[in-house]
This record gives structure tokens, C-alpha cells and sequence, in this order.
């Protein structure tokens, strides 16, 4: 059977310089570098084959990105979006699994003064909460969220019975939904809180900024400003930020 001929490629002027850069950047990934390199190679004409000696990768490996480009351009020679695996637990296990992180050990008859992923993970099968989970994934986990608030304990982190509802009901607007029901397109969901008494200062002499071996040095003397109250809304599916700062009254200096 005659071998079917190698897909032409030709190239813009704009797209030549943007794959030298990615041919030829420092940073460019390796892969990215590579897929770069064979459409350069094959706009001059080269073989497949010849192609694969020159970059030492497979010929089905030359002719696969060759093909992407000739079909598809720039765009195609990034990686197609892939399903992954399907997910192990729920956003509800994650959370209880964070909340039982912020509980003391000693609340729950365990004879530790604070957890370790392999005994929080084998409370957490104990309760019920997963069937089965390893100490990576709760390493994971914990290591991922922004806030950390089982790294200290304070006041705020009660028991309570009724968790599990109360957190049912927030992810489920998080995943827009309430009471089983889809929320409708000018349905919007917010997350508001306020910070008061917030103590507006100002410095009666500028700050010296910090240099080679000197830490920066800030004087003791501030004119008082007054308190602001400061109100802020963050609409969690559209990532927007509704704030106000409201002033209280203005005392003198100190």
C-alpha cells in the first residue's frame, strides 16, 4: 500500500514568531517546546520520519501534531480537556472532615492532645462520615484550604449537633440549589459580613522603608481618624466583591 503523505503545513507570519518563542523560550514547558518544534519543522517541508530523527520522538507522535496544527492552528496544540476521574467524596465529607479537624481530641474520648492525619483519618471511618479514606487525602486536604483554623483553638469552634444540616444547606447554594430546586438565572447567592470598629489612623511621621539589613521603622505618633465599620457582600458564583465603609465619629490626636 502506498504511505499516505504527510499533511502541509503553512504558517502566518504571526503564527512563525509566536512557535520560535515557544520553540526557543527558556520557559516554555517541555511539551509545549516539542509541539512547537515539529510545526517549525514541518512548514519547511520535512518529512514525518525525518522529522522524528531530528526531535526524537515517534513518528506517530510527529504526524499527531502535525495534523492538530494543520486542522485547528495555534489553539489545537494544547492538551484536550480531559474528564479525569470520577469524584471519590462529596463537598459535604470534605467539610465535616475540616470541622472535626478544628475539634479537640479530647472531645471525642481520643487520648491525644491534637489530631495527626492518620488518626483523624481513622476517626472520620469510625464515624461514618467516608467508608474508607487515606492519610494523603486528609493531608491533602487540610494542606489545600486557604484557612487553617485547626492550627489553633479558640471559642468559636462549638459542637454542634446540627452541623451536618447547616452545612448541607450552604453547599448546596454553592451548588445552586435549594431545597432540591434549581436557582434561576436572577437568582444570585451572597455571602455578606461586617468588620467594625475598624481604627482609621494616620502617621504624624512617614515610614522609613526597610533596606539591606535594616527592618522598616515606623514611628509611634498617629492622629486618630475616627472608626469605620466596614459592610462587604461577595456574590459566590460570579466572584464580586459589594463593599462599604461606613465612618463612626472622629476623635483628636494621640
Amino acid at each position: 500500500m502506498p504511505l499516505a503523505s504527510a499533511v502541509p503545513v503553512v504558517l502566518t507570519a504571526s503564527e512563525r514568531h509566536r512557535l520560535k518563542k515557544m520553540a526557543y523560550g527558556h520557559k516554555t514547558p517541555h511539551q509545549a517546546r516539542q509541539r512547537a518544534t515539529i510545526v517549525l519543522l514541518a512548514a519547511r517541508g520535512r518529512p514525518n520520519a525525518r522529522i522524528a530523527v531530528q526531535t526524537r520522538l515517534h513518528v506517530d507522535t510527529v504526524r499527531t501534531w502535525r495534523g492538530r496544527f494543520a486542522a485547528g492552528g495555534l489553539p489545537a496544540l494544547a492538551d484536550r480537556k480531559r474528564s479525569g476521574r470520577p469524584v471519590s467524596f462529596t463537598a459535604l465529607q470534605v467539610a465535616e472532615v475540616k470541622a472535626l479537624a478544628c475539634q479537640l481530641p479530647a472531645e471525642t474520648g481520643a487520648p491525644l492532645s491534637r489530631w495527626s492525619c492518620p488518626e483523624l483519618a481513622r476517626e472520620v471511618v469510625a464515624r461514618s462520615i467516608v467508608g474508607s479514606i487515606s492519610t494523603s487525602t486528609v493531608r491533602r486536604w487540610l494542606k489545600q484550604d486557604a484557612l487553617k483554623p485547626w492550627q489553633h483553638h479558640s471559642w468559636v469552634f462549638i459542637t454542634d449537633s446540627g452541623f451536618r444540616i447547616k452545612a448541607a444547606r450552604v453547599l448546596d447554594l454553592y451548588a445552586r440549589t435549594w431545597d432540591g430546586v434549581p436557582l434561576s438565572e436572577d437568582e444570585y447567592v451572597i455571602s455578606a459580613d461586617e468588620k467594625t470598629s475598624i481604627q482609621a489612623r494616620c502617621r504624624c511621621h512617614p515610614t522609613l522603608a526597610p533596606g539591606q539589613a535594616r527592618a522598616m521603622r515606623v514611628n509611634h505618633e498617629y492622629d486618630r481618624g475616627g472608626a469605620l465599620a466596614y459592610l462587604a457582600a461577595y456574590d459566590v458564583h460570579r466572584a464580586h466583591v459589594l463593599a462599604a465603609a461606613n465612618p463612626g465619629p472622629v476623635s483628636g490626636p494621640s
